[in-house]
């Protein structure tokens, strides 16, 4: 089947349809695999159990720049390709997004409290991080002030646009500047710098985090082509009721 295909919301309605149980039970079995590694993973010799929280950190913090950039291509799409479901794909990822972006700077907070003695430093990274989660919040409530889906969508890809420069200066603030934070462990050359056995409960769960932000996606964009449908109806019955002057 063409990709063309899925540009049709009736198409996508009817392909995601039958997708979506699958995904969900695929995403609930890398989910339980995840947490049994998680939970049978060895403490660190410095950090001891707390070591773990790194399996939900870690993810949410990849997933929060994944949904940012998910949303830059949406954007590019609505802009460039007028893509007829680019802005409904932007809109359904804000806050898919925001939630693990959020969910990233409270388990770093955790983590953060015994190793680094406080919650909260103004270091490059967190900062960066905390202003990639409230751009997600105005991209959200752009999309809920504007009433016209298609301003709304134009107004929010320049938005996700401009806030994409974010993403670069989140991945290297720890290599550009003095910081707290430890630098990448996983993904940098010469290979990972962690044993297998925290690796891979950590690869296991990074693969169940972006499972489940696929779900949930599919399913908001399913919600938000719905709620369009009801939306132009609602409006065709307002203009055709008797003294609405059609």
């Amino acid at each position: 089947m063409p990709l063309i295909d899925l540009a049709n919301p009736t198409r996508y309605l009817q392909l995601s349809g039958r997708a979506l149980p699958w995904l969900i039970a695929i995403t609930a079995a890398a989910c339980v695999a995840g947490l049994y590694l998680t939970a049978n993973a060895p403490d660190d010799y410095q950090q001891g159990a707390t070591v773990k929280i790194m399996f939900i950190h870690v993810p949410a913090a990849w997933l929060g720049m994944f949904g940012w950039a998910m949303m830059s291509a949406a954007a590019l799409g609505t802009l460039v390709w007028r893509h007829p479901l680019a802005d409904v794909a932007a809109k359904a990822a804000a806050p898919i997004g925001a939630a693990f972006t959020f969910l990233c700077l409270v388990t770093g907070s955790l983590w953060g409290r015994p190793m680094w003695g406080t919650y909260w430093v103004w270091d490059a990274r967190l900062t960066s991080v905390l202003l990639l989660f409230l751009m997600y919040l105005g991209v959200i409530a752009l999309w809920r002030t504007v009433e016209d889906p298609s301003r709304a969508a134009r107004a929010a890809a320049i938005l996700t646009l401009v806030g994409a420069i974010n993403l670069p200066i989140i991945k290297w603030s720890v290599d550009w500047w003095n910081t707290l934070h430890q630098p990448a462990s996983v993904i940098k050359m010469g290979g990972p710098a962690i044993y297998s056995t925290i690796l891979i409960p950590l690869l296991v769960m990074a693969i169940a985090f972006t499972l489940l932000f696929m779900t949930l996606h599919v399913a908001a964009m399913r919600n938000e082509i719905l709620r369009r449908r009801v939306r132009t109806l609602m409006l065709m019955q307002a203009q055709t009721a008797p003294g609405s002057g059609a």
